[in-house]
């Protein structure tokens, strides 16, 4: 009965809810970050073991927590730790604030800006984030980041020790450095949902940027921000089961059957970038996509409008690119293809698929199908994936195609 799926279930939502809360807790009272994920994973082990026969407890997290703490004093027995600590262990009955702490803060919220840091590199944040605030295995984040598992494996260890022998200390920022750190936090977890979100990403790591998003604005009501990137993933992610036909081929926006995107969660999505405010990156970036999910049709002379404004406080040649698009939608092809020259001009974009792809499309609506079918090829040559590359190519295919009943 150990692999019964209604125990297994259970199991795992009750590690979702509790893993990051058991693993920050012991971090803070022992110091080690080895110790911690090891006795978390040891509890989840053993709910599969004992639940089946057992049932399942009434407070499940508190059963979790309760058997990682015990297992993390045997083992700080063992190595006749001092018994300071052993007795903080002892005590540690619950998952709130450390003791003697002026503002009460979340354990889970000090072990997110200490995986965020950035004297780590941003790959290594995100991979650190995943397996020990979400508890994902290692295996999971090695297949994708395209390495093998020991390789993850080293790479986690290195994280930690850096974090170890940097002193890169386990709290929250406050005053100017929280404005400082913050916006780094959000970019992890902007570039976690994105490895879930592109077109042949797991999902389940969508799901997990969501989870902490929803949990970082749980734990900082206060910061816009946060909203507007929970916002902003909640919009994209509505359209995750319409983005391919029946046969699995990816769909262009404007292809997509619009019934089928998550009413709900665009719901949820407008309710919160309510309270954002409008001047953030990330607010203008939600409210793009509001445009695109909030009406039968795509609004793009105010997405264009949007992205002037956006590329004003946080230039970059993705943003400028992905101006050029809303522009040539909203004004035509000739408008896009001349803010796409100057967003080429740097050399920032030599190469970039999408950047090609962006010039195929909008030389085959400016009447140059020929040159655009050789540009989606171009395209599909460097696409990062394989339903990237097919649906490229399918491009290319159609754009020399006449137009239904025009002439051969």
């Amino acid at each position: 009965m150990s692999d019964s799926p209604a125990v297994a279930a259970a199991v795992v939502a009750a590690g979702k809810d509790a893993y990051a809360r058991i693993v920050a807790a012991l971090i803070r009272v022992t110091g080690d970050w080895t110790l911690a994920e090891d006795c978390a994973q040891e509890a989840l082990a053993l709910a599969l073991q004992r639940w089946p026969g057992e049932g399942v407890p009434g407070n499940p997290g508190g059963w979790l927590m309760t058997v990682a703490r015990n297992r993390a004093i045997d083992v700080l027995r063992r190595a006749s730790v001092e018994r300071r600590k052993l007795a903080e262990l002892a005590i540690l009955a619950d998952l709130g604030p450390a003791p003697g702490e002026a503002d009460v803060v979340d354990d889970r919220l000090r072990l997110i800006f200490t995986c965020c840091h950035p004297a780590l590199a941003l790959e290594a944040r995100v991979a650190l984030t995943l397996r020990t605030i979400g508890g994902v295995p290692t295996a999971d984040i090695a297949r994708a980041f395209l390495v093998s598992e020991s390789a993850m494996t080293r790479r986690l260890t290195r994280a930690k020790t850096k974090i170890a022998d940097a002193g890169i200390p386990y709290r929250v920022p406050t005053g100017p450095a929280l404005a400082e750190r913050l916006p780094g936090v959000l970019a992890v977890l902007y570039l976690l949902f994105t490895h879930g979100y592109n077109p042949d990403g797991r999902p389940a790591f969508a799901d997990e940027a969501i989870r902490l998003a929803r949990l970082l604005r749980e734990l900082m009501p206060g910061q816009s921000e946060v909203s507007a990137l929970l916002a902003l993933f909640l919009f994209q992610h509505s359209r995750r089961d319409a983005r391919r036909d029946e046969h699995g081929n990816l769909l262009t926006l404007d292809k997509q059957d619009r019934l089928r995107w998550d009413r709900a969660a665009i719901a949820e999505a407008v309710e919160i970038l309510a309270t954002a405010r409008e001047d953030g990156p990330y607010a203008l970036q939600a409210r793009i996509a509001a445009c695109h999910a909030t009406a039968d049709a795509t609004d793009w002379p105010a997405i264009a409008l949007l992205y002037d404004r956006l590329a004003r406080i946080q230039p970059s040649p993705v943003i400028e690119l992905n101006r050029a698009v809303a522009h040539g939608y909203a004004h035509g092809p000739a408008a896009g293809l001349a803010l796409l020259a100057q967003a080429r001009a740097g050399g920032a974009l030599d190469g970039y698929p999408l950047a090609i792809a962006v010039e195929a499309d909008l030389t085959a609506r400016h009447g140059d199908p020929t040159r655009a079918a050789a540009l989606f090829r171009q395209a599909a040559a460097v696409a990062p994936s394989d339903s990237e590359r097919r649906a490229l190519l399918d491009r290319a295919d159609e754009s020399r195609r006449p137009p239904s009943g025009g002439a051969s």
